[in-house]
């Protein structure tokens, strides 16, 4: 069973423009468990979600295209894991593009 690739597209806007970008990568990761998305795990002592954010915005700043990526320990349809995430995450965050890496 092999790790699958998941490129995202998000934008952020109010009331979630204040928050930092390592508690935007905290939000991601606690909405992904919760919505029950098998995301991989680093290895070694202290294991992390394998999530990440292509850049940081600046506090207070509105964007309507950021990037990130999430690796899956099981192959899933994007339709279906963009369904169960957003209804995880809060007002002001919202997924509007997934497409699985090659």
């Amino acid at each position: 069973m092999g790790s699958e690739k998941i490129s995202f597209r998000f934008s952020k806007d109010e009331p979630l423009i204040y928050i930092s970008h390592l508690d935007l990568l905290r939000l991601f990761g606690r909405s992904a468990r919760r919505a029950c998305l098998p995301v991989a795990l680093t290895e070694g002592f202290s294991p992390h979600l394998k999530i990440k954010l292509k850049k940081a915005l600046k506090l207070g700043v509105a964007s309507a295209s950021e990037e990130g990526e999430i690796i899956l320990s099981k192959r899933m349809p994007c339709r279906d894991i963009q369904k169960k995430w957003q209804k995880q995450l809060p007002q002001g965050i919202v997924l509007t593009e997934l497409r699985h890496e090659v």
